[in-house]
């Protein structure tokens, strides 16, 4: 359903108005486009690329603040961006829409086929949201556990009927699969681990509670074996990421990346190694900064001034670790490369 009420007619022409009442600091890329129309896939932070030095900005530029965005825009396949000139210089606007329109006090409604488009390739992340990812030490040990098939197979797959022991009955009947992964070593402060984490490997339903209970295997991610663990189907799920930078100076590091690859680059998911308690919170936009540095010719090695390399956004945070997603990257991101505030 798209709805045009008084409240989305004021919101669109704030929202793509002028680049005046912005930050000075927000400036238009100088390959600019005139003007460009949305089409399917498109998203917010892409369609701001065109437009912005800096994409992630667009929510001051739009004069929107987090408190006022939920769910901040109903831009649709179709619609049409435009550059124009104005008295104090050029911004953005859709078309169609010349101010603020007075409207009479009803809301007008009709049906659409068309979806908003979201602000960030949310299918990037979705699988990432519904899985605890990082867990405590020892905490899959005291979970629940499969204890095999009544055909005694050793890989179990989807449509397996499964047996499952130490099972509570209060949690609901969807459960995911779980083996323990890797430490989460944090390399600025001694080593520490901040946590463990979990490897997803699939899905399963429970069709019968009991002393030991009774589970069909609906997906799997990876091969499920007997010992496997499970863990309820978290509830987490955020809709709308609004890009903001930190308002604190932030440096962190990236210390693992989704997959075990060496080199990182644009959609792929990372953990670093900071989170809740140092202040990260959904929607941060990081710097991807990589540190250099000589060694002289007496041996001594002097740093040099990092440059920057790319751009991230965070979308699950954790007490001391957080999972962020590239979005853009000139070269090779690398687990150990720094991320600051923009």
């Amino acid at each position: 359903m798209r709805t045009l009420t008084i409240i989305s007619a004021i919101l669109f022409t704030s929202l793509l108005s002028g680049l005046s009442l912005a930050a000075n600091e927000i400036t238009l890329r100088d390959d600019a486009p005139d003007h460009y129309q949305v089409v399917p896939g498109d998203t917010l932070w892409g369609i701001s690329s065109r437009f912005l030095k800096e994409p992630w900005r667009w929510p001051e530029i739009w004069q929107l603040n987090r408190e006022q965005i939920r769910n901040p825009h109903r831009i649709y396949p179709g619609d049409v961006i435009v550059v124009e000139n104005t008295l104090y210089g050029k911004r953005l606007r859709m078309a169609g829409e010349k101010g603020t329109v007075r409207l009479s006090p009803r809301i007008h409604t009709e049906e659409s086929a068309l979806k908003a488009i979201p602000n960030i390739p949310a299918e990037k992340i979705e699988p990432f949201l519904s899985q605890p990812l990082v867990i405590e030490k020892g905490k899959l040990e005291k979970a629940p556990v499969i204890l095999g098939a009544s055909d005694e197979r050793v890989i179990l797959s989807p449509g397996d009927k499964i047996y499952v022991g130490d099972l509570p009955v209060d949690q609901g009947v969807i459960w995911q699969v779980f083996r323990n992964g890797k430490a989460l070593i944090d390399p600025d402060h001694n080593n520490r681990i901040l946590g463990y984490e979990a490897v997803y490997l699939g899905t399963v339903e429970i069709t019968n509670f009991a002393a030991i209970s009774t589970a069909r295997i609906v997906r799997s991610a990876q091969e499920i074996l007997k010992g496997d663990r499970l863990l309820p189907l978290s509830a987490t799920r955020i809709d709308d990421y609004l890009p903001h930078a930190p308002d604190f100076s932030l440096t962190a590091r990236i210390i693992s990346v989704y997959g075990g690859v060496s080199e990182i680059g644009e959609n792929m998911i990372v953990t670093l190694n900071q989170g809740r308690d140092n202040g990260i919170e959904p929607g941060h936009v990081l710097a991807v900064f990589r540190e250099h540095g000589v060694r002289l010719h007496e041996g001594k090695k002097i740093g040099l001034p990092d440059e920057r390399i790319g751009l991230m956004l965070v979308f699950r945070v954790f007490d001391h670790v957080s999972y962020a997603l590239i979005m853009q990257s000139s070269q090779t991101i690398k687990v150990m490369d720094a991320v600051k505030t923009p």
